[in-house]
C-alpha cells in the first residue's frame, strides 16, 4: 500500500478512535472528578493516535516526533493545542517535505490543533539560543515516536548549551513582565488560571527554574533538596491539583481553550463542584475565594523557592550586619538571627514589618524569614492580640513615614493582618459584585491605603495637587489609614457594612490606646465614608440646605478634609474606570463651598449669585465685549440659572449667546471642558416638550456618555441647556468632533421628525451575569416645588434616553440630571416636574414604564 493510501486508512481508522477515546475520558471525569486522571488520559490516548499516523507517514528513519509545551510535560487539558516539534537528522529533501506537509494535514484532519515546528538539531539549538521560549519547551521535549537516539541527541546538546543562571534570569523577568500585566495582582475578579499571579504559570517557572539548574524536577525532588519543607511541597501539590482541576472544568464548560474565570462562568464552574448559595453569598464568591486564598499560598511560596533557588545558582556569602536583637541583614534582606526567632519570640512577627518600615533600604526578605513568618502566623492568638507590646508594634506600623503599603500587603500575603485584626480574616478573597469594584474587598483596601500614601509623596503631587496640599497640612494622618483599613471591613455581613465597620474601628481604637478625639475622627469617616460622595453626585449643591446639612455632618475642617481624602482615595481603589474629571471638580466643589460655610460664611443665595455674576463679567470683559453685551440674556434668566451653573459656564454660555437672546433658530456651541475631560455642550432654542429626549436621543446615536445635565427655561420660554458629554475619540480629533455636534444637532432641532424609539443595545458580560434589580423613586421635594425622581439600573448605551423618551411621553419637564455612574452601574438622580405627576395614577403609570424601560432584556 503506497503511503497516501497509508494516510487514508490511518485518517478513516484514527478520527473515529479519537473522538470515542476523547468523550469516554470526560465522562468518566464528569464522574470520578479527577483532573489528573483525565490529563494523563487525553495524552495516552493522543501520544497513541500520533504514533499510529506517524508510522504511516512513510518518514526517514533518522527522525522523530517529540512533544513540547504542556503536552510535553505530559499532560493535555480538554482543549489545548498540542504542541509538537518535528525533529530531523538532516534537512529535509523534496520528498521527505511532501510527507511532512500530508502528516501534519492528517494531524488536523484527525481534530486535533497542533502547533507544530520541523527542525533539525543545529537548528533548535540556534533558536533556543535566541528564544527563551523555545529554550523552555525543550526543556521538558518528550519523545512520541521514532528516532530515540536522535531525540537524546538534542536532549543531551540542549544541556549542554543551556546556561542555568541567564535561564533563571530570563524566565524571572519574564514572569515580573506577566505579573505587571495582571496589575501584580492575582485578586481581580476574572483571573486567568493559567497566567495570572499565583496561577499555574508561576509554579511552572519554579520547576522551569529548577530543572535548568538540575536541583529538582518535582515537587517532592525539591523538598528532599531542601529548597522548600515537605509541607510546602505537600501544599504546592494540594494548590496545582485546584488549579488544574479548574481549569479543566473552564475548558469542558466553555468547549474551548479558556483560561480566564470569568463572570459568567464562575457560577455554573462553582456548582460542577457541588458548590452552593450559602448565607447569603453565590455559589460563585465561595468559588472565587477558594482560589483566591489558594493563589496567595502559590505567591508566598513562589517567591521563597526562587530565593532559595537563586542562592544555590548565584552563591555569594555576605556577613549579617545585625539590625536589632532579632534580626540581621544579608545582601540587602533582612534575616532572623536564629531559626527559631520567631518561635522564641514572637513579639518579632510583628517586629519584622517595624524594622523594613525603619529600614527602607531594605529589598525584603530573606527566604528562610518568609518561611519562617508563614509558620509563625499561627502564633497570633488573643493573648498576643492583648500584649501592649504587641500593639504598640502595630501602630508604629501605620505611623510609620514610609513603607507602610508594603508592610501591609506582606502582612497580608503571609496571613499577619488577618490574624492580627479577625475582622480583616473574612474580607481576604471576598469578592464584590457591585459591578464597580474591580478586586477583592481586601485588595481595595490595599489599595485604599495606597492612594493615601501617594498623596503625601512629593514625586506624585502633580497626580492630584489639592490632595497632596490637604494632606501635607493634616495633623495624624495615620489616623486616615485606620479608617482606611475599616471602612469596608464588614463587607459580606449582611447589613449597611458601614454601621457595622464603625464597631469594629471603634474597638481596634479603643485597644490601641487612641485618644477619644482621634477615635471619634475614625469612626466618623468609617461610618460617612460614603456620604461626601453621595452629596457631591447626587444632591444639587446649589441648595444652600444640602450644603449646611453637610456642613452639620462633617462639623469642622479637620473631618471636611479627612472625609474628602479618603473618598477621593477610595473612588480611585475601586476601579481605574470609576473614577473622572467630573467627579474631582463635583468633589472639590463640594469641599470649598462647605469649608465657607464652615469658616463662618453663610451659603446665601444671593451672595453667591453676585459672586458669579462678579467673576463671569470680568471674564465678558477680557473677550473684549460691550459692557452692556450680558443685558437682553441675563434679564430671561432667574437665580437658579446663576447658582447652577460655574462663572465661567456663564461667561461661555453669555458671550456665545450675545445679540442671540432672541433667535429664531437653535444655537447649539461646544467646547473642551474646562475640567479637561470631555466636551461642553450649550443648547439654545425656544422650549418644546421632548426637547431634553430629543438631545438625548443625538447623544445615544452617537455613543456619547453624558456625565451631567443642566436644564433652564429663560422667562421668555426658551429652553437653555448644557451637557457634559464624553467619548473615547475626543482626545484625538476634538475640533472636527465639536464642529460635527455643532452642525447636527442644530439641524436635529430645527426638523420635527418623530423621535425614534430607544435602541436595546447589548449589555457587557459583567451586567448580564449580575444584573442591578432596577429601582424607581419619584416623590416631590421638600420644598414641594419639583420631584425627585431617582432611578438605579445595569448601565448600557442609550439608558438616558431611555429614560427621557418615557418622560417625554408623559409631559414631565428635566430641570436638572445628575449622572453618577459607578462602572457598570448607574444611579441617576432628576429634578422634574408636570401636570401629571399630580395625578397618583398617572405617577404610578409612569414609574412602571420607566422600570420596563430600566430592565435588561434576556435577548441582550
Amino acid at each position: 500500500m503506497g503511503q497516501p493510501a497509508l494516510l487514508d486508512s490511518a485518517r478513516s481508522a484514527l478520527r473515529p478512535r479519537l473522538k470515542a477515546e476523547r468523550e469516554a475520558l470526560i465522562e468518566a471525569f464528569h464522574h470520578d472528578g479527577k483532573p489528573e486522571k483525565l490529563l494523563r488520559g487525553l495524552r495516552t490516548c493522543v501520544d497513541g493516535v500520533l504514533t499510529d499516523a506517524w508510522n504511516a507517514a512513510g518518514l526517514p528513519p533518522n527522525t522523530a516526533l517529540v512533544g513540547v509545551g504542556g503536552y510535553g510535560r505530559g499532560e493535555l487539558f480538554p482543549y489545548s493545542d498540542v504542541d509538537l516539534l518535528v525533529l530531523l537528522g538532516q534537512p529535509a529533501d523534496a520528498l521527505t517535505q511532501a510527507r511532512l506537509e500530508a502528516l501534519v494535514q492528517l494531524f488536523w484532519d484527525l481534530g486535533l490543533e497542533v502547533g507544530h515546528s520541523i527542525r533539525t538539531v543545529d537548528e533548535c539549538l540556534v533558536e533556543s539560543r535566541a528564544d527563551i521560549t523555545v529554550q523552555t519547551s525543550l526543556l521538558e521535549a518528550r519523545l512520541v515516536a521514532g528516532a530515540a537516539g536522535l531525540f537524546e541527541q538534542l536532549r543531551r546538546r540542549h544541556r549542554e548549551a543551556l546556561d542555568p543562571q541567564a535561564f533563571f534570569q530570563a524566565k524571572t523577568a519574564e514572569m515580573r513582565l506577566r505579573h505587571a500585566k495582571y496589575e501584580y495582582t492575582a485578586f481581580a475578579l476574572e483571573p486567568n488560571v493559567k497566567e495570572s499571579p499565583g496561577a499555574l504559570r508561576d509554579l511552572q517557572v519554579i520547576m522551569w527554574v529548577a530543572k535548568a539548574a538540575g536541583l529538582a524536577e518535582s515537587w517532592s525532588q525539591m523538598a528532599r533538596a531542601k529548597l522548600i519543607t515537605r509541607a510546602e511541597a505537600r501544599q504546592l501539590m494540594e494548590k496545582e491539583y485546584a488549579f488544574k482541576d479548574i481549569r479543566v472544568r473552564l475548558h469542558l464548560q466553555t468547549r474551548r481553550r479558556e483560561d480566564r474565570l470569568v463572570f459568567d462562568v464562575q457560577t455554573p464552574i462553582a456548582k460542577t463542584f457541588g458548590l452552593e448559595n450559602a448565607k447569603g453569598r453565590r455559589a460563585s464568591e465561595l468559588l472565587m475565594q477558594r482560589y483566591y486564598w489558594a493563589a496567595k499560598t502559590v505567591t508566598q511560596l513562589n517567591t521563597i523557592m526562587l530565593q532559595n533557588i537563586e542562592a544555590q545558582l548565584f552563591p555569594h556569602p555576605a556577613a549579617p550586619v545585625p539590625v536589632n536583637a532579632h534580626f540581621n541583614e544579608v545582601n540587602g534582606f533582612i534575616d532572623i538571627a536564629q531559626p527559631d526567632t520567631f518561635e522564641r519570640h514572637p513579639e518579632a512577627v510583628l517586629g519584622v514589618f517595624v524594622a523594613m518600615t525603619e529600614r527602607p533600604d531594605l529589598k525584603g526578605m530573606t527566604a528562610r524569614t518568609m518561611r519562617a513568618l508563614w509558620h509563625a502566623r499561627n502564633c497570633i492568638d488573643d493573648a498576643f492580640r492583648a500584649d501592649p507590646h504587641n500593639k504598640a508594634q502595630f501602630l508604629r506600623v501605620l505611623q510609620a513615614p514610609s513603607g507602610l503599603v508594603h508592610a501591609l500587603r506582606r502582612m497580608n500575603d503571609m496571613g499577619i493582618l488577618g490574624r492580627y485584626l479577625p475582622a480583616f480574616r473574612s474580607i481576604i478573597g471576598q469578592m464584590q459584585h457591585d459591578l464597580f469594584h474591580v478586586y477583592t474587598v481586601d485588595q481595595h483596601i490595599m489599595m485604599v491605603v495606597r492612594n493615601l500614601r501617594r498623596f503625601t509623596m512629593p514625586e506624585h503631587a502633580h497626580e492630584y495637587p489639592f490632595c497632596s496640599q490637604l494632606i501635607a497640612n493634616f495633623r495624624d494622618r495615620w489616623l486616615l489609614y485606620v479608617a482606611a483599613l475599616f471602612h469596608d471591613i464588614a463587607k459580606g455581613r449582611g447589613g449597611d457594612h458601614s454601621e457595622l465597620g464603625k464597631h469594629d474601628a471603634a474597638d481596634f481604637c479603643r485597644n490601641h490606646g487612641l485618644s477619644a478625639e482621634d477615635t471619634e475622627l475614625v469612626v466618623f469617616l468609617v461610618e460617612q465614608h460614603l456620604s461626601m460622595s453621595t452629596v457631591a453626585q447626587k444632591q444639587d449643591l446649589s441648595d444652600p440646605d444640602v450644603i449646611q446639612a453637610f456642613a452639620s455632618l462633617v462639623k469642622d475642617e479637620r473631618h471636611l478634609s479627612a472625609l474628602y481624602l479618603l473618598t477621593v482615595a477610595d473612588i480611585r481603589g475601586t476601579s481605574p474606570k470609576v473614577w473622572n474629571a467630573w467627579k474631582a471638580k463635583l468633589l472639590e466643589d463640594l469641599y470649598r463651598i462647605t469649608l465657607r460655610v464652615l469658616g463662618g460664611e453663610p451659603h446665601s443665595a444671593d451672595r453667591e449669585l453676585r459672586a458669579r455674576q462678579r467673576e463671569a463679567l470680568a471674564t465678558l470683559r477680557l473677550y473684549g465685549l460691550p459692557a452692556d453685551a450680558h443685558e437682553a440674556l441675563w434679564q430671561q434668566l432667574d437665580v437658579a440659572y446663576f447658582l447652577r451653573h460655574d462663572a465661567s459656564d456663564i461667561a461661555w454660555q453669555t458671550r456665545a449667546l450675545h445679540g442671540k437672546a432672541d433667535s429664531p433658530r437653535p444655537v447649539v456651541k461646544a467646547r473642551l471642558a474646562p475640567i479637561g475631560e470631555g466636551l461642553q455642550v450649550a443648547v439654545y432654542v425656544r422650549d418644546q416638550p421632548d426637547l431634553f429626549a430629543r438631545i438625548c436621543s443625538y447623544f445615544e446615536r452617537k455613543n456619547f456618555s453624558i456625565l451631567d445635565a443642566k436644564i433652564h427655561t429663560t422667562r421668555h420660554g426658551y429652553a437653555l441647556d448644557s451637557f457634559l458629554v464624553t467619548e473615547a475619540s475626543f482626545a484625538g480629533s476634538y475640533r472636527d468632533i465639536i464642529s460635527l455636534i455643532e452642525h447636527e444637532l442644530c439641524a436635529l432641532l430645527e426638523s420635527s421628525e418623530t423621535l425614534p424609539p430607544p435602541t436595546r443595545a447589548r449589555l457587557s458580560r459583567l451586567s448580564r451575569t449580575f444584573p442591578v434589580t432596577p429601582t424607581v423613586d419619584l416623590r416631590p421635594d421638600e420644598r414641594g416645588q419639583f420631584h425627585v425622581l431617582s432611578v438605579a439600573a445595569n448601565d448600557r448605551p442609550g439608558l438616558l434616553y431611555a429614560i427621557a423618551s418615557v418622560l417625554a411621553r408623559y409631559r414631565v419637564n428635566v430641570h436638572t440630571a445628575k449622572i453618577m455612574t459607578l462602572g457598570e452601574r448607574v444611579e441617576d438622580v432628576f429634578l422634574v416636574d408636570g401636570a401629571t405627576l399630580n395625578n397618583p395614577r398617572t405617577q404610578v403609570q409612569l414609574e412602571t414604564e420607566l422600570l420596563d424601560a430600566l430592565k435588561i432584556s434576556p435577548t441582550f
